[in-house]
C-alpha cells in the first residue's frame, strides 16, 4: 500500500521522537502517565501481544497506582464474564477460593496463558490483599468478552435456581434450542447463520427480557449482595444474546463478527459504570485488552476497511472520559500458539520491520520509554506499519499475519515501548513450552 512508510526511517523523525520521550525505569517514572490521566473515568491500556510479560507486569503496576491513587474501583478484562465473575469474588472477599491459583480456575478456554499466567497471578493476590477491610470499597474485577455461551447459561439457570425455581424451569426450556449442538458454538452459528437450522433468537431475547421484568423483586431480596448477583446473572443473559448473534455472523465475514463483539465490550462496560455508580462505588474502572480493542480502529487500516472498537466507542461514548494507552516492542520472546487451539509455545519475536513504528522507536537507542501525547509529535502521524501478535504468532508470514497501518498519534493518548522484551510464563506450561529461550535462529534453524 502506497500509504504506508515502508522504506527507512528519516534521522529527523527518530530524532523528534527521542526527544519527545521520557525514560522508563522506577516506579516514580509513571508519574507523568498519571498526571497526564486527571480525572479522567476510564483508562483503557493495551497490549501489542497476548504472550508478554512486561506487557502485563506494567499495566498492573500502573493499575495498582489508578485503584490506590485515582480512586479507581474496577478492573475490567478481555476475558469471559463468568471466568472474571470467579475472580471478582475472590478479591472481594465473597468465594470459597483457597487462592489466586483457584480463583482463575475458571480460565480453560483456549487461550489459557492470557490470564492464567504468573503476571495475573500477582495482580490478583495483590488485588485480595488491597480490597481488606474496605468493605462495599472494594475494587472488583469484571470480563468483557462473549465467547462463554454455554457458561453464561449455565449461571442464569444457577442464580434462577436460587430465587424463582418457575423461573429456572423455562430458562431451560428456553436454552434447550442450543441441545442439539452440544458445545459445539460454531457448529450453531454455521447451521444457524446459513439456514440450515432454526436460530435460538427468539429464546435468549425472551429470556432476557424476563429477568430483566423481575429485576426489582429479585435484586431487592438482600441488599447489595442480591443487586450483585442479580447484576451478574443479567450481563450473563446478554452475553448469551449477543453471543448467539455473533456466532451467526462469523461466517457472514470479519467486520461484522469483529463489531459485534466489541459492541458487545464497550456495552459490558457502560453497564459495568452504571451498576458502579447504583452501588454508590466508584465507577471509575480500569481496562485490560489488545491494542487492536483499545486503540482507536478510526486511526488504522482496520477502521477504514468498516471495523470499530472498544478504544473507539469509548471515546464516542464518553468525550474527554477516555484515555487510551498502548504497548509496543521490537523483538524478543512471546507466548503463543502457530494455529487456534495449538498448545502454547515460547517463540522469538523477529526484530521489527524498516518503516514500523516499532523500528522507529527501537531506532531511538532507549530500552523503555513513555510517550504521552503522541499526536502532538510530528513523526508519530503519518500512517506506518504497526505489529500486533494476538494468540496467534506466526513469524514465517510475519508482514502479512501481524502487520497493519495505522496513525499513532490519532490511535493513542500515550505509548509505552520495551524495545526488548520476554514471553509470558503460564501456569500450565506443556512440552513446547519451557524455562530456556529459544535459539537465536528460531525459526528458522539457519
Amino acid at each position: 500500500m502506497s500509504s504506508i512508510r515502508d522504506s527507512a526511517l528519516s534521522n529527523s523523525d527518530v530524532d523528534v521522537v527521542r526527544k519527545a520521550t521520557l525514560p522508563l525505569g522506577s516506579r516514580e517514572d509513571f508519574d507523568p502517565l498519571l498526571s497526564a490521566i486527571g480525572e479522567t473515568g476510564l483508562v483503557l491500556i493495551g497490549e501489542a501481544s497476548h504472550g508478554t510479560h512486561e506487557f502485563y507486569r506494567v499495566r498492573a503496576e500502573i493499575t495498582k497506582r489508578l485503584l490506590a491513587e485515582k480512586g479507581f474501583g474496577a478492573v475490567a478484562i478481555e476475558g469471559d464474564w463468568p471466568d472474571a465473575w470467579r475472580v471478582n469474588r475472590y478479591v472481594r472477599g465473597r468465594s470459597e477460593d483457597r487462592d489466586a491459583s483457584e480463583a482463575l480456575a475458571g480460565f480453560r478456554r483456549f487461550p489459557t496463558w492470557m490470564w492464567r499466567n504468573t503476571d495475573v497471578l500477582d495482580f490478583v493476590g495483590w488485588l485480595r490483599a488491597y480490597n481488606e477491610g474496605k468493605g462495599e470499597r472494594a475494587a472488583g474485577f469484571y470480563g468483557l468478552d462473549l465467547y462463554s455461551l454455554h457458561a453464561s447459561m449455565e449461571a442464569v439457570l444457577g442464580y434462577l435456581d436460587t430465587v424463582d425455581a418457575a423461573a429456572a424451569r423455562r430458562a431451560r426450556e428456553r436454552y434447550a434450542c442450543f441441545d442439539h449442538f452440544g458445545e459445539d458454538v460454531q457448529a450453531y452459528g454455521y447451521a444457524a447463520g446459513f439456514g440450515l437450522s432454526e436460530t435460538c433468537e427468539k429464546e435468549v431475547v425472551a429470556q432476557l427480557v424476563e429477568l430483566r421484568r423481575r429485576a426489582a423483586d429479585y435484586a431487592a431480596r438482600d441488599g447489595r449482595v442480591a443487586e450483585d448477583d442479580y447484576f451478574q446473572a443479567e450481563q450473563n443473559a446478554r452475553l448469551v444474546l449477543d453471543a448467539e448473534q455473533y456466532y451467526r455472523s462469523m461466517f457472514q465475514g470479519r467486520v461484522s463478527s469483529w463489531n459485534l463483539r466489541d459492541t458487545h465490550m464497550a456495552d459490558t462496560l457502560d453497564a459495568l459504570v452504571a451498576h458502579h455508580a447504583r452501588q454508590g462505588r466508584s465507577a471509575k474502572v480500569v481496562v485490560w485488552a489488545h491494542n487492536s480493542h483499545l486503540g482507536d480502529a478510526r486511526a488504522t487500516q482496520m477502521g477504514r476497511e468498516g471495523e470499530l472498537n472498544l478504544g473507539q466507542l469509548a471515546r464516542e461514548r464518553h468525550p474527554g472520559d477516555a484515555f487510551l494507552a498502548g504497548f509496543s516492542t521490537h523483538t524478543g520472546t512471546v507466548t503463543a500458539a502457530t494455529d487456534w487451539g495449538a498448545p502454547a509455545e515460547r517463540k522469538r519475536v523477529r526484530p521489527s520491520l524498516p518503516g514500523s513504528y516499532e523500528r522507529l522507536f527501537h531506532e531511538t537507542a532507549q530500552e523503555r520509554f513513555l510517550l504521552l501525547a503522541p499526536g502532538k509529535t510530528p513523526a508519530l502521524n503519518p500512517p506506518r506499519l504497526q505489529r500486533a501478535i494476538g494468540v496467534i504468532y506466526r513469524p514465517d508470514t510475519e508482514r502479512a499475519s501481524h502487520y497493519f497501518e495505522a496513525r499513532l498519534g490519532a490511535q493513542f493518548d500515550a505509548v509505552l515501548h520495551y524495545d526488548v522484551t520476554r514471553a509470558v510464563e503460564p501456569l500450565e506450561r506443556g512440552s513446547l513450552w519451557d524455562d530456556r529461550e529459544p535459539p537465536e535462529t528460531y525459526p528458522t534453524g539457519i
